[in-house]
């Protein structure tokens, strides 16, 4: 079983809502988590029938108490005063084995009182796409909501067609989000914000409740994660598509997977999400869109930081500023891993500069890239270099910028380089095109493909024929250039 408790609902009740789950018609269990269930104190798995009816909201475990969360937020750029939990529903928190207290969440239970006319539900296929991306981030060590089970309802959700239904059930750190803090704000309830920042710092950042400005402290401490979480996705090509700050985690982590992807041929400007059409999310612009969500964190925080006037706006600034600095410094480190350079190594951004500009011109696969180069470092083989070359359609200008970089690595000879490099370049991603692949097997009713993806994205640098399979880019019938949130 899981011990719940309800930290959250001792905040001011305009922060949540109490709501209880639409019940389901016919509830059955797709996926467990059981390895992450272990790790939040479940000892004894129930059977799947059970865990079908606590998943899907029939049945809340033991202990659960559901509530809907509110929020505002920027909608691509647009403020919206009040958004919340349209499909969503706060079970409770449990205390995991490393004592980190966690949320855990349905997504797709029903209606709730911030769904704004929506019908709460969720499609299958973002509930996948969801579920195998999160675990892949995951894998590869990125800050992230994890994936406990999907059910699927046994009902249709009508999107642009009529849709096989699922409840996906998250977990995080928190689902806290700069949005949380605008929600707030917006209602000049000081007494509900001081509550809400107070809550963070106890959960989150208890180091700030000893600054002498613990606000000040929690909005740096909130900066700094925010700029390693992007980097992070940046070193992977990850497209988070709705990057608006209902969508931004205080607690730093990737959440609300919806119409993401991971780059392919790489293109800075790369989107994937439908309703992006102006380009605001896409990949190069993320770290600046970041650094814009914080700003308007740290607007949020103002009243309650000790200083005031335009001394605290200066103060305020210089942390949003440091966003900068603090995502070079953990880029530069990424850059050095994935090239097998020593952290100290001054030729890791220029290296990286370089071939982001030959795998831009050259079309090349971003990951597949990666891991040849990864290959070819541990081996100096003219096999593997002959394959890295023939990624590219610029091979002369790649066989230059390969002399350039042999020559940075050989200042950073060592093993322990080279299983950096590795941990840093998976084999595996999940492709667009494979996971496409899964859902549309799902809607005919096989899961196989889904659990055979699964098992490849959660082992990324697995270097069997199968994982090779499931590495493969997609060819120019199989690309998938658009994805979609499922609401």
């Amino acid at each position: 079983m899981l011990s719940f408790e309800h930290q959250f609902a001792t905040l001011p009740e305009p922060l949540w809502m109490a709501c209880q789950p639409t019940p389901v018609n016919q509830p059955t269990l797709i996926v467990f988590n059981q390895r992450l269930a272990e790790t939040l104190g479940m000892e004894v798995k129930p059977d799947d029938a059970t865990l079908a009816q606590w998943f899907s909201g029939n049945q809340l475990p033991p202990g659960a108490e559901s509530r809907a969360l509110g929020y505002a937020g920027h909608q691509f750029g647009n403020f919206v005063p009040q958004l919340g939990d349209g499909r969503a529903l706060l079970l409770g928190e449990v205390i995991d084995q490393h004592g980190i207290r966690r949320d855990v969440q349905l997504k797709g239970s029903g209606r709730t009182p911030f769904s704004r006319g929506g019908d709460g539900r969720s499609p299958l296929g973002p509930v996948l796409r969801e579920y195998l991306v999160s675990e892949f981030m995951a894998a590869m060590g990125v800050p992230t909501t994890r994936a406990l089970a999907a059910v699927s309802t046994g009902e249709r959700v009508v999107r642009q067609l009529p849709e096989p239904g699922a409840v996906f059930t998250r977990v995080a750190s928190s689902h806290l989000r700069v949005g949380t803090f605008q929600f707030a704000a917006v209602r000049r309830d000081e007494a509900a914000l001081k509550a809400l920042a107070d809550h963070v710092i106890a959960r989150h950042y208890p180091e700030a409740a000893s600054a002498d400005d613990p606000y000040l402290a929690l909005l740096e401490a909130v900066v700094a994660r925010q700029a390693a979480l992007v980097a992070r996705w940046m070193s992977l090509g990850f497209i988070h598509g709705v990057m608006n700050t209902d969508n931004c985690s205080i607690a730093g982590e990737t959440i609300d997977y919806g119409p993401c992807a991971f780059m392919e041929q790489f293109d800075p400007q790369k989107v994937f999400s439908s309703i992006d059409q102006g380009k605001r999310y896409a990949f190069d612009n993320q770290p600046a869109i970041a650094q814009w969500n914080l700003a308007r964190f740290a607007e949020t925080l103002l009243p309650l930081m000790r200083e005031e006037g335009d001394t605290v706006v200066e103060q305020a600034t210089d942390a949003i500023r440091h966003f900068e600095y603090l995502f070079d410094v953990e880029q530069c480190r990424l850059h050095a891993d994935k090239l097998g350079l020593a952290p100290e190594s001054d030729q890791a951004d220029p290296l990286m500069k370089a071939l982001k500009s030959q795998m831009h011109q050259g079309r090349m696969d971003m990951t597949a890239t990666f891991d040849a180069l990864t290959h070819y470092a541990s081996t100096s083989s003219e096999l593997h270099k002959e394959a890295l070359l023939a990624l590219t359609t610029q091979p002369n200008e790649l066989a230059a910028w390969l002399d350039q970089w042999q020559a940075a690595q050989l200042a950073s000879q060592g093993s322990e380089r080279l299983d950096a490099m590795r941990r840093a370049n998976p084999v595996v991603i999940p492709r667009n095109h494979r996971i496409q692949e899964v859902i549309d097997a799902a809607y005919e009713g096989d899961f196989a493909p889904f659990h055979t993806l699964l098992a490849a994205v959660t082992q990324p640098f697995d270097e069997s024929a199968e994982a090779r399979r499931l590495a493969a880019p997609a060819t120019e019938n199989e690309q998938v250039l658009r994805t979609f949130c499922g609401t």
